[in-house]
């Protein structure tokens, strides 16, 4: 990363923290490092390591890796990103680069979109996520054939209720029947997806679950909001990892 202007920061989240510390000595100062990673706290987790520029971004990409050097692309292929913080919000010279960046991407036909609160973004992406990462994994099946089941749709609706009501109690603004809708949305944009938790799994690797459907079941914990949906996913799919391990 030395010299680098642009950094992109694509670890699993297990891994973010060491590697910020890693990459700290070495970044330039002018750098920006950009959060491509699931999960609502990787990039924070990154500023508290580098003092340059860390953007979070919102990674709407459906892909497979079928084999080494074979790239499956299932649908959507866009970024959103913005400040991290209040502060970052306030900065003319972070909008500028923001813009640079959104061209740069777009010179290479990434979309990419500037948001006033790309947290807010990692929250519906992290709702998203919790509704169909473990499912798809537990049951290594693609998006589509999770939507076509009655059964799993009102398992996923549950699962979509629990992080919106731990979103409301942490201060964040999402409206329930939106991201019902949102979630719904997903398995038609993505039919032939499976989860990057279900590759994972199917590779014997271990998962972001902790990071998923397991950072809502703390943070209820820690704010008192029930998510039980969410606590029977993350059991299942450790016991799926340690399956894996044994």
């Amino acid at each position: 990363v030395r010299d680098a202007d642009l950094v992109l920061f694509c670890v699993k989240s297990p891994d973010t923290d060491a590697v910020a510390r890693q990459l700290a000595p070495h970044l330039a100062e002018r750098a920006v490092v950009l959060s491509l990673q699931n999960g609502v706290d990787n990039a924070e987790t990154i500023a508290r390591h580098v003092h340059q520029a860390v953007v979070p971004a919102a990674v709407y990409v459906a892909t497979e890796l079928p084999e080494p050097g074979v790239v499956l692309h299932h649908g959507r292929g866009d970024l959103v990103i913005g400040p991290l913080d209040a502060r970052a919000a306030q900065d003319s010279a972070l909008a500028t680069r923001l813009q640079a960046l959104a061209d740069l991407f777009a010179a290479a036909q990434v979309p990419v979109r500037i948001s006033p609160d790309v947290i807010g973004e990692l929250w519906n992406k992290l709702m998203v996520n919790c509704a169909y990462n473990a499912v798809s994994a537990l049951a290594q099946q693609p998006y589509g054939r999770l939507a076509a089941l009655p059964e799993v749709r009102a398992l996923q609706q549950a699962v979509v209720r629990e992080v919106v009501a731990v979103a409301h109690a942490a201060g964040r603004s999402m409206d329930l029947a939106e991201s019902l809708a949102a979630m719904a949305r997903i398995a038609a944009a993505m039919p032939g997806q499976r989860s990057s938790t279900a590759q994972d799994l199917a590779r014997r690797k271990p998962t972001e679950i902790e990071h998923l459907n397991g950072a809502i079941v703390r943070r209820g914990a820690e704010l008192g909001v029930p998510t039980p949906v969410n606590q029977a996913l993350l059991a299942l799919v450790k016991l799926a990892e340690a399956a894996n391990a044994a």
